[in-house]
């Protein structure tokens, strides 16, 4: 296993580390290696658009799937601003 030195720490920053070590029942070596290891993990998660994300949520409910496409056409538009003075 490799090994990594993180030098200049901020007092609080060690503290609060400890802390959260504390709550979760471990070592702050071991709390520092799990939040190391999930912000990895979330950086290899596919991300997608909020509108699939939209059009998930309602799958199954009967959406048809032109209006499927018409929601996904519209998250691909300029978004432009109402104008209330006008």
């Amino acid at each position: 296993m490799a090994q990594l030195i993180v030098r200049n720490i901020e007092d609080d920053t060690k503290q609060r580390l400890q802390r959260r070590a504390v709550r979760h029942g471990q070592s702050m070596e071991a709390e520092v290696r799990d939040i190391l290891r999930d912000a990895v993990k979330q950086e290899d998660q596919a991300t997608v658009g909020l509108g699939t994300q939209i059009v998930a949520l309602f799958e199954g409910i009967g959406f048809t799937d032109a209006e499927v496409a018409a929601i996904e056409e519209m998250g691909r538009q300029p978004f432009v601003p109402f104008n209330f003075d006008e």
